[in-house]
């Protein structure tokens, strides 16, 4: 399978506007790296399902994820746009079924759908949702990815689950050119997680760019899908690597002054890969050999800089 590549657009859940002040501009800012990444190879933009900043909870600007999702899909022309990944707990899946149909369409097919188990406790509280144990949690998103596979592959179906249920919705379109749309699972649990994308999976999200964890979870992947008599080529497997590109030579707490913003120095070093191209080209080549066929770039500081859209596109058309 050829690898391809795809970045997060500043979306401000990881205080990546904070530098910004008007909410107008802060959107303009977000747009505009989507935009970049149309013009140029990328084969995908990608946001976060998330209401609160991270790590902690703050009085700063957090997109909601599928209403842009939604406004990119229009913003864009040509580059695919997913969730990493969409959180079960916030939408009931029949709803979520529905939504991503819909934004398939307007998209004209370009939407990777993102849904994963959901991990944020505060986040849920705030908002009023119930924030169940690991058990009921996985279970509800047992159903839920079932029911949203049969959603955007039958007729009317009947699902009677513990968490979830659905009686007969009629979902049309099921997304452009009635085909369903692309379902990325994000999580490495090797009971529940991989297995689901084993069953209805067109892509799982592993192993946050480290390769020892990547040859893990590939291989637990790849025993659930002889199990389950399903294709193992036909998933995407992708890795998310977080990056900064400097010069060979700079000063990596000078050269990021302006990306980080109001995050500190220890905690924006350890998040984030501050390398030279050559540096993350080799770490990308590291994710591939582990069994990853998909990075996800995050970039901190796109939002005031869009060259650094473009330093990280030319580490990645070495591997086209």
């Amino acid at each position: 399978m050829t690898t391809r590549f795809g970045l997060f657009v500043p979306q401000g859940w990881k205080m990546d506007l904070a530098q910004i002040a008007d909410p107008v501009e802060q959107w303009e800012a977000m747009t505009a790296v989507a935009k970049r990444a149309d013009e140029q190879s990328w084969d995908s933009i990608w946001l976060f399902d998330h209401f609160h900043t991270v790590p902690e909870p703050s009085d700063n600007t957090t997109f909601e994820c599928w209403t842009a999702t939604a406004a990119l899909a229009r913003d864009t022309q040509r580059v695919n746009i997913g969730q990493m990944v969409g959180c079960n707990g916030y939408r009931n899946p029949a709803l979520y079924a529905k939504i991503a149909s819909t934004v398939d369409v307007a998209s004209h097919g370009r939407l990777y759908a993102g849904i994963g188990a959901g991990w944020y406790e505060h986040e849920w509280k705030a908002y009023g949702y119930e924030w169940p144990d690991v058990k009921p949690r996985m279970a509800a998103f047992r159903e839920a990815t079932e029911i949203i596979h049969r959603m955007w592959t039958e007729d009317r179906p009947v699902v009677k689950g513990k968490y979830h249920s659905i009686d007969g919705p009629i979902n049309l379109p099921k997304g452009a050119g009635n085909k369903k749309p692309s379902l990325w699972i994000g999580g490495g649990g090797p009971q529940v997680t991989l297995k689901l994308v084993a069953q209805y999976g067109d892509a799982a999200n592993i192993g946050g760019g480290n390769p020892e964890v990547i040859r893990e979870k590939v291989a637990v992947l790849k025993e659930h899908c002889n199990k389950l008599d399903r294709d193992y080529d036909t998933i995407i497997k992708s890795t998310g690597i977080n990056v900064f590109p400097i010069d060979k030579g700079d000063d990596p707490k000078l050269a990021t002054d302006k990306a980080r913003g109001p995050i500190n120095w220890d905690r924006f070093s350890s998040e984030n890969n501050i390398e030279t191209e050559d540096e993350i080209a080799l770490r990308v080549e590291a994710a591939l050999e582990a069994g990853a066929d998909y990075v996800i770039f995050y970039i901190p500081g796109v939002a005031y800089d869009l060259n650094l859209v473009d330093r990280v596109e030319q580490v990645a058309k070495r591997f086209a």
